[in-house]
């Protein structure tokens, strides 16, 4: 058996069953696919692809099934994705463009991401890790209160408010803010105890408890606020059909989702690929929740050649799996010049 039309035989296999959810017969390859030789030779090719581990009968009498084996095979071997339409384009431009702040992106595209592939989204937020200051606001919002708002390289703001002992005073605010946004603009959380620590001496005593609580609150709010979170969308989605695509219940599967560990690990692990989107495929999760599923995911913006966090979608084995990559490369190309601009 020649290895292209094995791959052939494998592919039309996964594409059909994708598209019927029916294990698929050597009749059913010669009536839908045009692979050129006899039906006996495509059964040969089948009962080799069956001794490979790549396909699998589940039960007698029936058609042949894709195992993880015969998805990775297949994954690994395509030479195109589905070209993503010019209106699809636009609309995901347009869906996109509105969003007013972080989290609205965010919100937008794991919501995009669940209705283009029809499975459940992944967002994961931009570490505040591995982002830097752009912008310290300091705002006075009564005589002794004081709003210090921080905006990140890929905007994210936080908001914090100080109680002074003294009313302040505009001027020492408005110098404040100068030599804060000087000193730490652009600097990453590890940079700011360094960049910030010569502060209080630029200013009188008087007015070094200021600046100090100030300093205090920017490094404090960013290392509270540096834990990674993941936003999810279309869970409802896995349970089309009753779940027909899962063995025995969804319940594993929906438990796993609910673990943002498990999903954070996934996710780490997958930035390490040097694919342009990784794929995690059955048994490759290393989770027994999620052993019926398939995770594909992208990273999103740039620090320098690394992505700053990563977009995906989980579903079943029997996914769509070209037409899901280009999904998550679409969104994630819009994310990252958002978060540029």
């Amino acid at each position: 058996m020649s290895e292209d039309r094995r791959l052939d035989v494998l592919r039309a296999i996964v594409e059909d069953y994708v598209a019927t959810k029916e294990p698929v017969g050597s009749r059913a390859l010669v009536e839908r696919h045009a692979l050129g030789v006899s039906p006996a030779t495509i059964r040969n090719d089948m009962a080799a692809l069956e001794e490979g581990g790549y396909i699998a009968q589940p039960h007698t009498s029936a058609g042949r099934v894709p195992t993880d084996k015969g998805y990775r095979l297949f994954v690994d071997r395509l030479t195109t994705v589905k070209p993503m339409s010019g209106a699809e384009r636009r609309a995901i431009g347009a869906f996109l463009d509105h969003a007013v702040d972080l989290d609205d992106v965010v919100d937008r595209a794991v919501r995009l991401i669940a209705q283009l592939t029809g499975q459940v989204a992944v967002v994961q937020y931009p570490s505040l890790r591995r982002s830097a200051l752009r912008h310290v606001e300091l705002v006075a919002v009564g005589a002794r209160h004081l709003l210090v708002v921080l905006i990140t390289d890929t905007g994210r703001v936080e908001q914090r408010t100080l109680e002074q002992d003294r009313d302040l005073d505009e001027v020492v605010l408005a110098q404040l803010r100068a030599r804060l946004n000087a000193a730490a603009t652009g600097r990453r959380l590890s940079q700011l105890p360094e960049a910030l620590g010569e502060l209080p001496d630029a200013f009188a005593p008087e007015d070094a408890g200021l600046v100090r609580a100030v300093a205090a609150v920017v490094e404090e709010t960013l290392a509270q606020e540096s834990e990674e979170r993941v936003v999810l969308a279309g869970t409802a989605n896995l349970a089309r059909g009753g779940g027909a695509d899962f063995a025995h219940t969804i319940g594993p599967v929906l438990e796993a989702l609910e673990e943002q560990v498990v999903l954070l690990r996934l996710l780490s692990e997958m930035a390490e690929d040097q694919a342009a989107v990784s794929l995690r495929i059955g048994r490759e999760t290393q989770h027994e929740g999620l052993l019926e599923t398939s995770f594909v995911t992208t990273g999103y913006g740039d620090d320098g050649g690394t992505s700053l966090a990563r977009v995906g979608s989980i579903g079943p084995l029997r996914m769509d799996y070209p037409g899901t990559m280009t999904a998550v490369r679409a969104v994630a190309r819009y994310l990252t010049r958002i978060l540029a601009g």
